[in-house]
């Protein structure tokens, strides 16, 4: 169980004067940039220090993605009112427990969109054009760059392109959408598969983007992309959404995007297709039991892993910190309509 009365830096800010709740207290879960909370400095906020706090004192809490925040915990915060949480998914924090004690949640939704699907696409084009396989290749893993594990030639080190080809995305949100456009751009085909179809409205704006994207059911997904992209959030209906079954329903020469959450794949059943030929690749920014990566993963070369990174940029980590600022402020002033509100 994590000891939440001593983590190794705390981040806790003191309120002086904020809409008269003076001495509200809010502790930070992880270490955050200052400058995202200027908003909440021009507010009143006096004093500004790192510490180990005592989080039974705090009415906020920011918690971030990566923290679970647990029944236990919250059970030991009687003061607590507000988790402001640090990113879109929020499956890290037991919502039950905070209903029960009539807890506002809230998340950072709109911040996360550009720079995930960002990194989506960009683990599109390093897998299929072996950007990274060919990196690992010349670099001889870890030798002195002598270019000995490599040979050029015309017809040696081919990969393949994105232009002309299908992106079946899974989860058609502001993420997807964005990808989308990205994708677009590149000389691509959209089909998607939702909980339902977009709405006239919103796929007009996606057309006046330059996005034409096909509402399709969820095996034509599968079977009809070269690029299957994971973009929802997690619910434990959606755990392992692709495992094996899924798996064989893909083209050989298809690839496996997740920049979502790692336990909408069964990682083992995915070892085993990329290791047979199944589907041609995978690259994947989250993981089923993170932040440990299955091994087999990080021996096949036709698979790109990153640390979980899709809003890992400077510019994001600013902008999420500002809107936890604003669900703060919001919160503070009893103004909900302004709050990214979960529960």
């Amino acid at each position: 169980m994590q000891n939440y009365l001593h983590i190794s830096i705390i981040f806790t800010i003191f309120a002086a004067d904020l809409n008269k709740h003076s001495g509200m207290k809010i502790a930070f879960t992880t270490e955050l940039p200052k400058e995202g909370f200027r908003r909440l400095f021009a507010k009143g906020i006096g004093d500004c220090r790192f510490e180990i706090a005592d989080f039974s004192e705090a009415e906020v809490l920011v918690s971030t993605f990566d923290y679970k925040v647990s029944r236990e915990m919250i059970d030991a915060m009687p003061c607590l009112r507000l988790i402001a949480n640090f990113g879109a998914g929020y499956n890290n924090i037991d919502l039950e427990a905070c209903r029960e004690r009539d807890i506002r949640v809230t998340n950072t939704p709109q911040p996360v969109i550009e720079p995930t699907a960002e990194l989506a696409f960009a683990l599109m084009i390093d897998v299929a054009r072996r950007v990274s396989e060919f990196d690992r290749q010349i670099r001889g893993y870890g030798l002195p760059v002598t270019g000995d594990g490599i040979q050029f030639g015309v017809m040696r080190n081919l990969s393949h392109s994105l232009y002309g080809k299908t992106l079946g995305i899974i989860g058609m949100g502001r993420i997807g959408q964005a990808l989308a456009r990205r994708a677009v751009a590149s000389g691509m085909r959209i089909i998607y598969h939702n909980r339902h179809e977009l709405t006239n409205e919103r796929m007009n704006a996606l057309r006046s983007e330059g996005v034409n994207a096909t509402y399709v059911d969820f095996q034509t997904v599968l079977q009809d992309s070269d690029f299957v992209s994971l973009n929802l959030p997690y619910t434990p209906e959606v755990h392992h959404i692709i495992g094996k079954p899924e798996l064989g329903m893909m083209k050989r020469t298809a690839y496996l995007i997740n920049t979502a959450r790692g336990a909408h794949v069964d990682e083992q059943a995915l070892v085993e297709a990329l290791k047979s030929g199944i589907i041609a690749g995978a690259a994947m920014d989250v993981y089923e039991h993170e932040p440990a990566i299955t091994p087999e993963l990080m021996r096949l070369p036709n698979v790109v892993l990153s640390p979980h990174t899709g809003t890992g940029t400077w510019e994001g980590r600013i902008a999420m910190c500002e809107n936890v600022s604003d669900n703060i402020l919001a919160f503070a002033e009893n103004d909900f309509k302004k709050m990214n509100i979960v529960l």
